[in-house]
Formats: C-alpha cells, structure tokens, sequence
C-alpha cells in the first residue's frame, strides 16, 4: 500500500530496550478535500531512510498495516494497529528530474496577432 501527501512531522530516532530497538515517526498530511494527518514510523535500519526528508516536502510512502492482540491484567483483550514505513519517494524530485525542459511563466508568451484566415485550414483531408 502506499500513502502519498506533505511531510508534517520527522521526529528524532528513539532507541528502546537492551537490544537497540529503533523507532522514528513521521506524520503525512494527505492532499484531500478532507486532509488526514498520518502517523507512520519506521523501525530499525529504515529510520535512516528519513535523514534525507524534510518538513513541507511531497513525499509517497510504501507502507504495512501491522496489528496485535494484548490482553490486559483484568483479561481484557485489546487491539492495536500500526502503518510501519519501508520505503520513500520524493515527489518533487519525480517532476523536475523528468526530461521535460522547465515551463516558461506565462507571462512570457506573446499572443499570436499574424493569423491569416485563409490558413486556417490546413488539413489534407
């Protein structure tokens, strides 16, 4: 699955436990008629893969939908679900490294003023 929006939220590596359980969140706000602000984090050697990212950046994220069974100590059971993240994609990077050369503004145009009505018509057929 993948979740594509505008970086709102890059939070800092945080370390867990004895055996250096990694985690790092972002948040995605999607681009909506109603926008949906989305947390997704990134566990172990993925966290890097948000080093190069940046707040306002358009970004697409592939993702995983994980959820788990706790029971709490009255025997309640409980679920949860997470979005974990394993891959990123710059957006803005995608339409500007095309092979397009870069669109004028259009104020640099000039309207064309020398039609002739008689070429109007160039079909063959």
């Amino acid at each position: 699955m993948e979740v594509q929006g505008r970086i709102k939220m890059i939070d800092e590596t945080k370390t867990f436990g004895n055996n250096g359980f990694r985690k790092r969140e972002m948040v995605i706000t999607t681009e909506e008629q109603y926008p949906q602000h989305i947390l997704v984090e990134f566990i172990q050697d993925k966290c890097d893969l948000l080093n190069n990212y940046s707040v306002g950046q358009p970004v697409k994220v592939s993702i995983n939908l994980r959820g788990r069974e706790w029971t709490n100590p009255q025997g309640e059971t409980k679920y949860f679900n997470s979005i974990q993240g394993w891959r990123i994609e710059n957006l803005q990077s995608e339409a500007q490294d095309g092979n397009m050369p870069p669109v004028p503004p259009m104020e640099a145009f000039e309207p064309a003023d020398d039609l002739n009505e008689e070429d109007h018509d160039d079909l063959p057929f």
